[in-house]
């Protein structure tokens, strides 16, 4: 049965919370039988499957709307990506873990989240003074947070709740928006579309969590696009049209998709850019004629918060393979998501991260510019990162905000410490955390001032994004750290190969994080518990195997270490360059002041010598005592240094660059991504590059064993390069890697893929092969999927009669499945009275003294468990009476056939 929207049963389920249910067995050590469960908690267990171990866990109220992926965590260490049931009560996944044997605490987690605390104190102390004074850098030119010349309109359209078929979610769409235009503005105009991210999709009162878009009767829509007037109004002020699309249809059924949403965004975004081409061409629609020769669709930029920003980058990509019908020219993923590893070639994108994301904490959208930065031989589009100190996930969007939102909202970073709401790094009354006002003034600059720039080609921008921290007057206080990657340079060394090394100093290449439980994990750069700390190395749950950033780790215990970088032939003449950039990090193992000399040396031995610590600050370690949720994050940072104070030697003839450890006499610091570079614009476009694609065999009965599955990875065409791709598959199954290589000409790799299957009634579900971190090519299809229906009856669940003493306390019915289930089973029984009487002898639990009694009662069987009880308390009196019966009848249950007998006959004895 499906969940029933005018029922209690739903509503009741917060009630039972485990208490009602009586398990019919306990944690095992001895080998299980079939349908046991092997760890078993109050509301969790682990239960054999073939392949591993599943493991399920109930939660008293429905997951929240978050934008990271729910987690299961067994004893403190997240397993991995969680299966949600449609009243998002449930979680499971499967394992081959054999420790999940022994789980001694499940947990609901979340990507990113703080799940211990590091196993070290950081060497040398926090270095949060500094940052509360940090340098704000040169003062820019040019504020794009200013209002612009032309007043701006507003007007919204709907065309109603269910208006679009979306692909990738199985469901319909809302198509609503909100439109900035500027007044009087002539001829056609750059187009912006803002995409906001995973909230929740209604308020007010409850819905049915089954069916959780529409909204239902006694809800209003929670209006999220409607919460970036900031950028839009800056942005339209300055002659752009921007629209802000809602996405609350997805942001409902997303939990249930292969991806999360990913591409239903993409395809949101190109259903409006596809109405509104028809609405600026020949009129129609919502506006009639207003818009038509006002908008030019060889033009447009594109913003995604958090889920949407997955969103907007994969509707580059899917512009891009559709033929770049749309002119999409800039994308910009705020505090973004980044499940899959997807990279953005060919389009000017800068990626902000708010240092206090408490929803997407492990500020996985670095990824996107590390997985894309090399992707592509000779991309010309120029892309950075925004890291913006004191800023949290929601703020940004004003819906999203306590004191400023018309539905419930938060202030997402929840690690506040009570005993010292001063004195930790983000917490709300902490001095380096920005106010709401503040911080969206700082994204109003930024998303504004990226696409003036990309859109307009106003180069008075370009300071504020090419890596020198040119500070505009309306980020105020904040302080911001931009890594930029420009299109015009010349790539010395990326710093991912052994390179030589003198004197006391070592150095290494790494390319990941290990808990220190770990058994093993090679070439790791971060020794941690909280992988959320070290954004360029936590693995992404649907490319969790895909190898993470790869960086020089230069260790030295002496002032006479040098890492050297040999120029060749090709990269001597510098001098067209205006500046010598890498990123950098201190190793959070080492001491807390570090520096280092930067020393280049020309064909005639002439050198010059600049400390890091004279042009940047990305060797101070940021703010964040260890094992503060998360903090302080591990982030490689700019060192810029202008040619203009390399003189003294001859830049037509550079023949080496040295990283020399005179300055401290100890320490370790991670280095990438060394190259000369001048700011610019690049040029952006949509690609034209080959797209990968897996095969999805389509709907599968899952049977009752193992079977294997064919499916294709195929290239759109054949490259004259290599083309490479990481594939994994995930769902249900152990996860299978492949690092695939299409030599040039090939086209075609298969792969198998298993599904286990049963004899238990089960969830339908995905088994998915994913594409992820692709060179020389674009994704395309980037999930292969196979549906998997379960085959399985739904067993009978039936009530047996019970006697107890009137002074038990309570009566307990014996609950009987016919056969085990993989669902959670809920149900609603009604109490009637007999010769026992309700409140005289015998009541619901949860029954108030007034009014008439309450005679619901409520129960559930977790999967693998086939019996149970449903309760009903007793009243112990003084008075002699005879044996008395009352009767339980089941009314309502989800996830089993109600079976006979469905009412079962309780009988008191008296102890008088």
């Amino acid at each position: 049965m499906r969940g029933f929207r005018s029922s209690g049963l739903v509503l009741a389920a917060t009630l039972i919370a485990g208490a009602l249910l009586v398990p019919a067995g306990t944690a095992q050590a001895a080998p299980p039988s079939p349908g046991n469960s092997v760890a078993q908690g109050k509301n969790w267990q682990v239960l054999p499957v073939a392949g591993g171990y599943r493991v399920t866990l109930h939660l008293d109220a429905p997951a929240p709307k978050r934008d990271a992926l729910p987690l299961i965590a067994v004893d403190g260490v997240p397993v991995g990506p969680a299966k949600l049931s449609p009243d998002q009560r449930t979680l499971w996944l499967t394992s081959p873990d054999p420790a999940l044997r022994n789980a001694q605490d499940v947990r609901l987690a979340w990507s990113g989240d703080q799940l211990g605390k590091q196993s070290k104190s950081l060497a040398g102390g926090a270095t949060d003074k500094y940052w509360l004074n940090a340098p704000l850098g040169p003062k820019l030119a040019v504020d794009p947070g200013a209002a612009g010349k032309y007043q701006v309109d507003t007007a919204e359209y709907n065309l109603g709740d269910e208006a679009v078929y979306l692909p990738g979610l199985g469901h319909k769409s809302e198509i609503a928006g909100k439109v900035y235009s500027p007044r009087g503005a002539i001829g056609t105009r750059p187009l912006v579309i803002f995409l906001h991210g995973r909230h929740e999709s209604c308020y007010g009162d409850a819905g049915d969590p089954e069916i959780p878009w529409p909204c239902a009767k006694g809800q209003k829509p929670v209006p999220s696009y409607r919460g970036y007037d900031g950028p839009a109004e800056a942005l339209a002020g300055h002659g752009y049209q921007v629209v802000s699309i809602s996405s609350n249809a997805i942001n409902g059924w997303d939990s249930r998709s292969f991806d999360q949403g990913a591409q239903a965004r993409a395809e949101l975004i190109l259903d409006h850019l596809h109405l509104w081409k028809k609405w600026a061409t020949v009129g129609s629609g919502p506006f009639g004629r207003k818009f038509v020769g006002r908008i030019d669709f060889t033009n447009i930029g594109l913003m995604g918060h958090s889920r949407g920003g997955e969103g907007v980058a994969r509707a580059a990509v899917l512009n891009a393979d559709r033929g770049g019908k749309y002119g999409i020219r800039a994308v910009l993923p705020l505090a973004p998501t980044d499940f899959a590893r997807a990279t953005v070639p060919g389009v000017a994108m800068s990626v902000i991260l708010p240092y206090c994301d408490g929803d997407v904490s492990d500020l996985q959208g670095q990824k996107f510019y590390d997985d894309t930065r090399y992707s592509v031989t000779g991309d010309p589009a120029a892309r950075s990162t925004v890291l913006v100190m004191g800023a949290n996930h929601n703020f940004f969007n004003t819906e999203w905000t306590p004191g400023q939102s018309v539905a419930p909202s938060i202030d997402d970073w929840e690690y506040t410490d009570p005993e010292n709401p001063k004195g930790r790094p983000c917490g709300s009354e902490y001095a380096g955390r920005l106010t709401a006002k503040e911080q969206q003034a700082v994204g109003t600059a930024y998303i504004a001032g990226f696409f003036r720039l990309q859109l307009g080609h106003e180069t008075k921008l370009l300071p504020l994004l090419d890596g020198s921290n040119a500070h505009p007057a309306s980020a105020g206080r904040a302080v911001v750290r931009v890594v930029s990657q420009a299109a015009g340079r010349l790539d010395v060394n990326r710093l991912d190969k052994a390179l030589p090394v003198t004197g006391k100093a070592t150095a290494s290449v790494c390319a990941g994080t290990r808990r220190p439980d770990a058994e093993k994990a090679p070439a790791t750069c971060v020794e941690t518990q909280t992988p959320s700390d070290s954004p360029h190395w936590v693995e992404a749950w649907f490319a969790s195997t895909a190898q993470t950033t790869a960086v020089t780790k230069l260790d030295w215990t002496g002032t006479n270490g040098v890492l050297e970088v040999g120029l060749t032939a090709a990269q001597r003449d510098v001098r067209k360059y205006s500046a010598l950039t890498f990123r950098a990090a201190p190793d959070p193992a080492s001491a807390s002041k570090l520096d280092l000399t930067v020393r280049m040396v020309d064909g005639r031995g002439r050198k010059v010598d600049v400390p890091v610590s004279a042009v940047s600050d990305a060797l101070v370690r940021l703010p964040g005592a260890a094992g503060t949720a998360g903090l302080p994050k591990n982030l490689l940072r700019t060192v810029r240094i202008p040619t203009s104070l390399l003189k003294g030697i001859d830049l037509r003839d550079v023949r080496s660059i040295e990283l020399r450890t005179d300055k401290v006499a100890k320490g370790s610091v991670f280095l990438s991504d060394l190259a000369f570079s001048t700011p610019g614009l690049g040029r952006s476009a949509p690609t034209r590059l080959p797209q990968l694609s897996a095969s999805s065999v389509g709907k599968v009965v899952e049977g009752d064993k193992v079977k294997t599955y064919d499916i294709a990875v195929t290239l759109s065409r054949p490259s004259v390069r290599p083309v490479t791709v990481h594939a994994e598959s995930n769902g249900d199954e152990a996860p299978v890697a492949h690092d695939l290589v299409f030599k040039p000409g090939q086209t075609r790799k298969q792969l198998k893929v298993t599904v286990t299957g049963n004899t238990r009634d089960s969830y339908d579900h995905f088994v998915s092969l994913v594409l992820s971190v692709p060179t020389e090519a674009q994704l395309g299809s980037s999930f292969g999927n196979i549906e998997v229906l379960d085959d399985d009856p739904a067993p009978a669940l039936t009530v047996l009669p019970v006697t107890a003493a009137e002074n038990a306390g309570q009566l307990a019915f014996r609950l009987k499945l016919s056969a085990p289930s993989d669902k959670y089973i809920y149900l609603r029984g009604e109490l009637k009275d007999g010769a026992a009487l309700a409140r005289k002898d015998y009541r619901a639990p949860g029954d108030e003294s007034s009014g008439q009694p309450f005679r619901d009662v409520y129960g559930a069987l977790e999967p693998g468990e086939i019996t149970g009880e449903l309760v009903a308390e007793l009243v112990d009196d003084k008075v002699k009476e005879p044996t008395e019966t009352f009767t339980v009848t089941l009314l309502e249950v989800i996830g089993a056939d109600l079976g006979v007998p469905a009412t079962a006959t309780g009988t008191i004895t008296d102890d008088d």
